[in-house]
């Protein structure tokens, strides 16, 4: 058998070099793609000579063309392309300037577009795989991050769109969204009261590392994730230390009936952590039989809780 080949963007540091590591321990040859050539080429040197560099931004169009071809030139084949390339800034809404906004689009979205577009036509001929980096930001709004969250919540969905597209050719498209990890780009963003918000916030009292994504990463790529596709991925703690009542927590809760109306409620759980919904069903509006309420419970912009429960409509 051929030897794999995985294509890993923002490869230079973090995440990305952490990944390009991990798949070289596994047997496959990796394709290091970064617009920071001094910071690649040092990189490259730290791996063994199954890894190449390639310097290219991967908000250029041009530029991405002329990097998948140098890709397959030098390794022939292409199994994986992992988007991890991505650029944060964290400020208000009312000062975040349009330039900085199209500075975070253009790495964080179309990125992972012009790359995964690009390597399509490749990746048909393995059955390959793509693997998404989005955050926890994209999963729930917090301050300061109206660009980079924003950025994210795209991506979440363009793997979506990708695995629901792609699938009949036999390529999965999955996304992992990490939460608080000790990169270079989180320590240069987050705040002392962040990281002090987040350490209190998590039970585990510490950041994520790379490595601990990277194995996410790796397995989403290999024959072990054969059957999985279109998963979004969180990687995070909850607000829970497992048996303790989380108070004042924020709930939503969305039902859809058996004729297609959507019914929702929010609310906050008591000292018990307990919180009632009511939802005004009616039969013959509404239809009978078995409807199951999905609620998430939040708290501080983290997701302390999650739970389900059915009820029944009769005449």
């Amino acid at each position: 058998m051929a030897q794999r080949v995985a294509l890993v963007t923002g490869a230079a540091r973090g995440i990305g070099l952490a990944t390009t590591r991990l798949f070289i321990d596994q047997g496959w040859k990796v394709a290091m793609v970064d617009r920071d050539g001094p910071e690649l080429d040092a990189a490259s040197k730290t791996v063994s000579d199954a890894a190449s560099a390639f310097e290219y931004d991967v908000s250029d169009p041009a530029q991405v063309d002329q990097m998948v071809d140098a890709v397959l030139s030098a390794f022939g084949r292409l199994d994986a392309v992992v988007n991890n390339a991505g650029v944060a800034d964290f400020l208000p809404v009312e000062d975040t300037s349009f330039a900085a906004w199209r500075r975070i689009m253009e790495t964080n979205l179309d990125g992972v577009f012009l790359v995964s577009q690009a390597t399509i036509p490749a990746l048909k001929e393995t059955k390959g795989a793509i693997v998404n980096i989005g955050s926890i930001s994209g999963l729930r709004a917090s301050t300061l991050r109206v660009a980079y969250g924003t950025s994210k919540a795209a991506v979440i969905h363009m793997t979506k769109q990708q695995a629901a597209e792609l699938g009949e050719y036999g390529i999965r498209a999955n996304c992992v969204c990490p939460g608080p990890v000790k990169t270079k780009l989180a320590m240069a963003v987050h705040s002392p009261e962040i990281i002090s918000a987040y350490l209190d916030a998590m039970p585990l009292g510490r950041y994520g590392t790379e490595n601990e994504i990277a194995e996410v990463i790796h397995f989403l790529c290999s024959d072990k994730a054969s059957y999985v596709n279109k998963e979004i991925l969180k990687i995070t703690h909850t607000v829970t230390d497992g048996t303790s009542p989380v108070e004042n927590a924020g709930v939503s809760s969305v039902i859809t009936t058996a004729k297609g109306r959507t019914l929702s409620a929010v609310g906050k759980t008591d000292a018990n952590g307990v919180l009632v919904l009511n939802y005004k069903v009616n039969s013959k509006r509404d239809g009978v039989g078995t409807y199951t309420v999905d609620a998430t419970a939040s708290k501080g912009g983290f997701t302390s809780g999650s739970g389900s429960s059915t009820f029944e409509v009769t005449e």
